[in-house]
């Protein structure tokens, strides 16, 4: 119900909003941001760094994944087409005379490859004990 103001002659309304209530629940929210904001704890993710290696290898051999999915190894100039199963042992076989971790062995695929079939190379080549295997990437311009 509007107020009425009695001024001089006649009966007028007031027409001003009640700013205490608005003013009561704004000071009651930012009084629960206060109290909650510190209770949140940001998620922090652990991502690697990217750092100049102690020693840089003696020797690098690349293993090429094309577009569709076709496996190459490349050692020095010379280059053979093969599957999964065959990349171990010839990475292995290129490594041998050489000192444990001297060699080693980039991975260069597509940006269509599936991520899939680089996780299931690099597994295979760890897992067949291939010490350095590494990821080949094209900087941004």
């Amino acid at each position: 119900m509007p107020q009425v103001a009695h001024r001089g002659r006649g009966r007028r309304t007031v027409n001003e909003i009640n700013m205490v209530p608005f003013i009561d629940v704004m000071l009651v929210l930012l009084i629960i941001f206060m109290v909650t904001a510190p209770l949140i704890t940001p998620s922090v993710i652990d991502l690697p760094s990217v750092g100049k290696a102690k020693r840089q290898p003696d020797k690098v051999i690349q293993v090429l994944i094309a577009k569709d999915e076709h496996l190459e190894l490349k050692s020095g100039d010379k280059t053979q087409a093969m599957s999964l199963k065959e990349i171990a042992p010839a990475v292995l076989k290129a490594q041998s005379g050489q000192p444990p971790g001297s060699v080693a062995v980039v991975i260069a695929a597509d940006r269509s490859v599936k991520y899939e079939t680089v996780v299931k190379v690099m597994s295979s080549l760890q897992k067949d004990g291939v010490q350095r295997v590494g990821l080949s990437v094209q900087l941004a311009p």
